[in-house]
């Protein structure tokens, strides 16, 4: 395959083209297509258990845990969905990042974690196997399953806009190639390869995209610099509340006081408590790299490790997006400057326009910054952010179809070596379908609002579920599914209700003014408050399980060993008392 890609590239780069790859970056690419496959055939041998292939036969560290834990999330819906939010909304995108990803990691760590641990669970499903019993792991496992197939597709759609618009490169091509090769090291070495070749995207992502925030700000003349340009542009165009792009709280207040068209309870409770606490503490993609940690200090300190550097990604994700809103944008339309010849935009309506949508501000800045060898590295860290977002909904596809659907539902007596086969085979028809999946995506206005979508839809309910489950005793098998069920159908209904009838979006998020964003929030807000009001009525009229079969499963129930024979700095709760204030102090740095 790589020797076949060598062949390609020069085809590939014949048609008219934003930049051209210099023999330099063509080896440079090459050499990390090679790089990862080699990994996955060294692990192979590593990989011949169940617990060896699906879980990295735990005993991963807190370091090597914790940065496969942020990496699965850093993918390259991350770098160029949320640079393209940023380009859409300004700064209010970094809550994704901070309110919207910090505290649900603390809590994580400090929290859940030890259920998690002491259970031995290979997935969050398993525990919903082991609190409300077998019906409500399928649902869960199915409903995940599906995400996680969508969320796939997700990484090809921007891993294709990164090769077009940069590059010329057919989608095609560009989609097979990368897939093709995460199948392989992933069938090959299982979670083991995904978590060591994570660990290598993790700096490669990082060195690859620091070049155009460092560039970009030199340009700009620092962040003051910056965000004078952005109140010049914006005021030049009339918009409204120009200064609310570079704020992050202060304007809040009132719906129409915001480009997302939102208030700080959307922001609050809809993505701080529901949203990114179902995704951080219930989503199996990241919770799995945890799982894999050797000890159950090392399984909290890891949530914490990946918190302070998520702090930080907003300066390599957020700020190209506001210095495209500094530096690409026409003062006279308020569009995307044009850049390229049209037919090389990628959107309908940028096409139409011979411009560009939200989701290519990144690739518009890479081609911008980076001549020979620095874009050969930025395109890898583009390459590597997809194939590690790929990696991680592959691997977590694998082990919860093999052990909550494949081993629950078809072949209740499947050893542990057909295990290991299936989820091999199951890795390839993961990359198959998603492959598909991925033309659904390019009828979202921006990947990062359909993937909030899916978030309230499948996670929001979900977090309403495993919170009971672990925190009160008396919720019952019945409670949890029809919870879970209700949750599920409320949010999807809500979101056919706004399709339907838009005029429907005043009472779904309050505001007839709530852009995508803001929808998915309040109904992730409202889906979960059904499912908790759902479990507890139903719990409330059924009968609850002894005490004795919830013991390592439930708070009050379960003796959580302590670290007292170690010193305060070797802590998770040290540590996260660290992360927590920074993360306070930067809220209002930018408020």
């Amino acid at each position: 395959m790589i020797h076949s890609l060598a062949i390609l590239a020069p085809a590939l780069l014949a048609v008219s083209t934003l930049v051209h790859l210099s023999p330099v970056d063509l080896v440079i690419i090459v050499f990390y297509f090679a790089l990862v496959l080699a990994i996955g055939l060294y692990l192979k041998e590593r990989a011949n258990t169940g617990e060896d292939f699906f879980m990295a036969g735990r005993e991963m560290t807190a370091w090597v845990a914790g940065l496969a834990f942020l990496s699965a999330n850093l993918g390259s819906l991350e770098l160029m969905g949320w640079a393209g939010n940023a380009y859409k909304y300004g700064i209010l995108a970094a809550h994704w990042y901070w309110i919207g990803a910090i505290p649900a990691m603390l809590f994580l760590a400090l929290v859940m974690m030890p259920f998690y641990h002491i259970c031995r669970t290979h997935s969050v499903p398993g525990y919903l196997k082991l609190r409300f019993g077998e019906s409500s792991r399928t649902l869960a496992s199915i409903s995940f399953a599906f995400m996680t197939v969508l969320m796939s597709g997700i990484n090809m759609y921007a891993m294709a806009v990164v090769m077009r618009v940069v590059l010329g490169w057919d989608i095609h091509v560009s989609i097979w190639v990368s897939s093709i090769t995460v199948a392989v090291y992933v069938a090959l070495g299982g979670l083991r390869s995904a978590i060591f070749n994570e660990v290598l995207q993790f700096f490669l992502i990082w060195a690859g995209a620091l070049l155009i925030p460092i560039l970009g700000l030199v340009e700009t003349g620092g962040w003051s610099g910056l965000k004078a340009r952005i109140l010049q542009n914006l005021t030049e165009q009339h918009v409204a509340n120009p200064s609310s792009y570079t704020h992050l709280w202060s304007t809040l207040g009132d719906f129409g006081n915001n480009p997302m068209g939102i208030n700080w309870v959307g922001i609050v409770f809809g993505l701080g408590v529901v949203l990114s606490m179902g995704y951080w503490t219930t989503d199996f993609l990241v919770i799995q790299r945890v799982l894999a940690a050797k000890d159950l200090r090392s399984a909290k300190l890891a949530p914490i490790i990946g918190a302070a550097f998520k702090m930080m990604v907003p300066f390599i994700v957020i700020l190209p997006g506001l210095l495209g809103l500094a530096l690409l944008r026409d003062p006279h339309t308020g569009n995307l400057l044009r850049l390229v010849p049209g037919d090389l935009a990628w959107s309908d309506a940028g096409r139409a326009q011979g411009l560009h949508g939200y989701d290519e501000v990144l690739p518009l800045m890479l081609a911008r910054y980076c001549g020979p060898g620095l874009l050969g590295l930025g395109i890898t860290a583009l390459i590597a952010g997809f194939m590690s977002g790929m990696a991680g909904n592959v691997s977590a596809f694998a082990t919860v179809w093999t052990y909550d659907i494949y081993g629950a539902l078809i072949n209740k007596r499947a050893s542990d070596d057909a295990k290991v086969k299936m989820g091999r085979w199951c890795t390839l028809l993961g990359v198959g379908v998603s492959i598909g999946t991925a033309y659904l995506v390019m009828q979202s206005q921006s990947i990062m609002d359909y993937v909030q979508a899916l978030f309230s839809f499948f996670i929001a309910p979900l977090f309403g579920t495993v919170l009971l489950g672990m925190l009160w005793k008396r919720a019952t098998p019945a409670g949890g599914f029809w919870g879970l069920f209700a949750g599920t159908l409320s949010s999807v209904g809500m979101w056919a209700w706004v399709k339907v009838n838009p005029e429907a979006v005043k009472y779904v998020a309050l505001s007839s003014r709530a852009q995508e964003q803001a929808q998915n929030m309040f109904r992730a807000l409202w889906c979960c408050l059904i499912c908790v009001v759902v479990t507890v009525v139903v719990s409330l009229v059924t009968k609850p399980r002894p005490d004795a079969e919830l013991r390592g499963l439930v708070y009050g129930l379960t003796d959580v060993p302590h670290e007292e024979h170690v010193s305060v700095f070797h802590r998770p709760v040290f540590w996260a008392v660290v992360v927590g204030a920074v993360f306070v102090i930067l809220q209002i740095i930018f408020w």
